[in-house]
């Protein structure tokens, strides 16, 4: 985010909160400020790291103004209820993707187009441009306050077989996220989707309930799911990108100097947030392989671009039209 925009942000995110005050002032009277943080993952991944690193960085800034309460491992909720907590405020901050945030922000579907981005920086540019101020101006409507935008990697199709051809997949089970985008999506090659929230798709396919689902491979292994879908096809068709957002109901008590300390560290988790994905996703490889998994390339490729980009034409007139999408793919 340039500092102009950050600075537009913080702006727009104080709520009609009143006069400044510093945070070591408000310090000086009363307990810490307890910040509830919801993660889905344990503490030793990315998804929990990242809070650390924001509360180390908030600390050093405004020393005991916040205590942060870390919960991992999905104590408080899978995706949708933990957004939910956020929007209510009994939880203050989170991680999510934006296909569990879309319920809320329907224009966050266009970062779910399959085979829209091609690689990390295509992502992280996209983010840093104009889809990325339209996004956090949306969701702060709908009582998300979202500093910076996180990349938790491409998705890959898992199962319990090899699926390298789109004809491997029709009529076959999937789990898929909580979206109409990625319900579309499946239907498209011929799959019957079933939403299943991430909490619950170990026991799903384990019991048949479901066959395949994709996920990125640090969720692939943190979830241990290479215990029940040991094949995996990277087909890298999504880039899972999401949102480090805050509880706006949280947000509005806080004075201009409290949210700039937490806009800046929750930036600079984010950058570092996507560092550490990098290095998950390679320990999430070994730690898959030493479980039994088996990765596999798509053969193919362009049927399975072809078919994917299908959903592009169903899903443009709800997203700005198949000018903005093409403008997106094609952009440098």
């Amino acid at each position: 985010m340039t500092i102009p925009s950050r600075r537009r942000f913080v702006r727009a995110a104080a709520l009609g909160a009143g006069a400044v005050l510093s945070g070591h002032a408000r310090h000086a009277v009363g307990a810490p400020t307890t910040i509830t943080v919801a993660s889905l993952l344990a503490a030793d991944k990315a998804e929990t790291r990242v809070w650390f690193h924001i509360r180390d960085e908030v600390e050093t800034m405004l020393p005991g103004r916040f205590e942060f309460r870390i919960v991992p491992n999905a104590a408080l909720g899978g995706e949708k209820e933990v957004a939910e907590g956020s929007r209510l405020g009994s939880i203050q901050a989170s991680l999510g993707t934006m296909s569990a945030l879309s319920t809320w922000v329907r224009d966050a579907q266009i970062l779910d187009l399959p085979f829209l981005f091609r690689d990390r920086e295509h992502v992280r540019r996209t983010l840093d441009g104009p889809l990325g101020t339209e996004l956090r101006q949306a969701f702060l409507t709908q009582a998300f306050v979202v500093p910076a935008f996180i990349n938790y990697g491409a998705r890959h199709l898992l199962g319990k077989m090899a699926m390298t051809a789109p004809a491997d997949v029709r009529g076959r089970r999937i789990r898929v996220i909580q979206s109409p985008l990625h319900v579309a999506l499946w239907k498209a090659f011929g799959a019957h989707p079933t939403p299943i929230p991430i909490t619950e798709t170990y026991n799903a396919l384990k019991t048949g309930v479901v066959d395949m689902m994709d996920l990125t491979w640090g969720a692939y292994a943190g979830f241990r799911l290479y215990e029940v879908v040991p094949w995996v096809t990277e087909t890298g068709h999504i880039w899972a990108c999401g949102a480090l957002y805050w509880s706006a109901s949280f947000w509005a008590r806080l004075a201009p100097a409290e949210r700039r300390v937490l806009t800046d560290a929750s930036i600079s988790g984010a950058r570092q947030f996507d560092r550490m994905i990098v290095e998950d996703e390679a320990r999430a490889r070994e730690q898959a392989a030493a479980g039994g998994a088996r990765v596999v390339a798509p053969i193919d490729r362009p049927a399975w671009v072809a078919t994917a980009r299908s959903v592009w034409a169903e899903a443009a007139p709800a997203l700005g039209g198949m000018p903005r999408i093409e403008a997106i793919a094609t952009a440098a």
